[in-house]
Protein backbone atom coordinates (compact mmCIF):
# COMPACT_ATOMS: atom_id res chain seq x y z
CA UNK A 1 0.00 0.00 0.00
CA UNK A 2 1.38 3.37 -1.03
CA UNK A 3 0.99 6.41 1.24
CA UNK A 4 0.98 10.01 0.10
CA UNK A 5 0.55 12.75 2.68
CA UNK A 6 0.03 16.37 1.63
CA UNK A 7 -0.39 19.50 3.73
CA UNK A 8 -2.23 22.68 2.77
CA UNK A 9 -1.40 25.68 4.98
CA UNK A 10 0.30 23.31 7.42
CA UNK A 11 3.76 21.84 7.68
CA UNK A 12 3.69 18.06 7.89
CA UNK A 13 5.83 17.23 10.89
CA UNK A 14 7.35 13.82 11.48
CA UNK A 15 4.86 13.23 14.32
CA UNK A 16 1.88 13.96 12.01
CA UNK A 17 3.32 11.76 9.26
CA UNK A 18 3.94 8.92 11.70
CA UNK A 19 0.43 9.20 13.18
CA UNK A 20 -1.22 9.15 9.75
CA UNK A 21 0.83 6.20 8.51
CA UNK A 22 0.25 4.24 11.72
CA UNK A 23 -3.51 4.75 11.68
CA UNK A 24 -3.91 4.22 7.93
CA UNK A 25 -1.88 1.02 7.99
CA UNK A 26 -4.76 -0.52 9.97
CA UNK A 27 -7.00 -0.19 6.89
CA UNK A 28 -5.58 -3.45 5.56
CA UNK A 29 -7.41 -5.36 8.28
CA UNK A 30 -10.69 -4.07 6.82
CA UNK A 31 -9.88 -4.60 3.14
CA UNK A 32 -6.86 -6.31 1.58
CA UNK A 33 -6.82 -4.80 -1.90
CA UNK A 34 -5.93 -1.17 -1.19
CA UNK A 35 -3.57 0.14 -3.85
CA UNK A 36 -2.86 3.66 -2.56
CA UNK A 37 -3.98 6.14 0.06
CA UNK A 38 -3.67 9.91 -0.35
CA UNK A 39 -4.17 11.95 2.82
CA UNK A 40 -4.57 15.73 2.72
CA UNK A 41 -4.26 17.71 5.95
CA UNK A 42 -5.62 21.29 5.78
CA UNK A 43 -5.91 24.28 8.05
CA UNK A 44 -8.66 26.77 7.18
CA UNK A 45 -9.01 29.59 9.71
CA UNK A 46 -9.95 27.76 12.91
CA UNK A 47 -10.77 24.40 11.33
CA UNK A 48 -8.43 21.43 11.06
CA UNK A 49 -9.46 19.18 8.16
CA UNK A 50 -8.24 15.68 7.33
CA UNK A 51 -9.24 14.14 3.99
CA UNK A 52 -8.34 10.75 2.58
CA UNK A 53 -8.79 9.01 -0.75
CA UNK A 54 -8.25 5.26 -0.92
CA UNK A 55 -7.80 3.65 -4.31
CA UNK A 56 -9.03 0.08 -4.22
CA UNK A 57 -9.62 -2.39 -7.02
CA UNK A 58 -12.57 -0.97 -8.89
CA UNK A 59 -13.32 2.15 -6.82
CA UNK A 60 -12.08 5.24 -5.03
CA UNK A 61 -13.32 5.86 -1.50
CA UNK A 62 -13.29 9.34 0.07
CA UNK A 63 -13.53 10.36 3.72
CA UNK A 64 -13.04 13.71 5.41
CA UNK A 65 -13.39 15.09 8.91
CA UNK A 66 -13.23 18.55 10.43
CA UNK A 67 -12.29 19.18 14.06
CA UNK A 68 -10.65 21.79 16.28
CA UNK A 69 -7.56 19.59 16.69
CA UNK A 70 -5.67 17.97 13.79
CA UNK A 71 -5.18 14.68 15.64
CA UNK A 72 -8.92 14.51 16.39
CA UNK A 73 -9.65 15.20 12.71
CA UNK A 74 -7.30 12.38 11.70
CA UNK A 75 -9.02 9.98 14.14
CA UNK A 76 -12.49 10.90 12.82
CA UNK A 77 -11.35 10.55 9.20
CA UNK A 78 -9.84 7.12 9.94
CA UNK A 79 -13.13 5.94 11.50
CA UNK A 80 -15.11 7.11 8.46
CA UNK A 81 -12.72 5.44 6.03
CA UNK A 82 -12.79 2.19 8.02
CA UNK A 83 -16.60 2.17 7.82
CA UNK A 84 -16.49 2.75 4.07
CA UNK A 85 -13.95 -0.01 3.55
CA UNK A 86 -16.04 -2.54 5.51
CA UNK A 87 -19.18 -1.54 3.58
CA UNK A 88 -17.32 -1.88 0.28
CA UNK A 89 -16.00 -5.31 1.28
CA UNK A 90 -19.51 -6.47 2.28
CA UNK A 91 -20.88 -5.15 -1.00
CA UNK A 92 -18.32 -7.18 -2.94
CA UNK A 93 -19.14 -10.31 -0.92
CA UNK A 94 -22.87 -9.86 -1.63
CA UNK A 95 -22.20 -9.55 -5.35
CA UNK A 96 -20.04 -12.67 -5.31
CA UNK A 97 -22.69 -14.66 -3.47
CA UNK A 98 -25.41 -13.49 -5.87
CA UNK A 99 -23.27 -14.53 -8.83
CA UNK A 100 -22.57 -17.92 -7.29
CA UNK A 101 -26.21 -18.51 -6.37
CA UNK A 102 -27.47 -17.60 -9.84
CA UNK A 103 -25.58 -20.37 -11.56
CA UNK A 104 -28.30 -22.32 -13.28
CA UNK A 105 -28.56 -26.04 -13.29
CA UNK A 106 -28.98 -27.77 -16.56
CA UNK A 107 -30.91 -30.98 -16.96
CA UNK A 108 -30.71 -33.17 -19.98
CA UNK A 109 -33.43 -35.50 -21.04
CA UNK A 110 -31.70 -38.20 -23.02
CA UNK A 111 -33.50 -41.19 -24.38
CA UNK A 112 -31.25 -44.23 -24.75
CA UNK A 113 -32.47 -46.72 -27.28
CA UNK A 114 -30.38 -49.58 -28.40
Amino acid sequence: MEFQITGQNIKITEALRQTVEEKCSKFEQYFDHINAIHVILKVQKFNQIAEATAKVNGAELHASAQEDDMYAAIDAMVEKMARQLTKYKEKLKQHESVLLNNKGTMTLNVDYRC
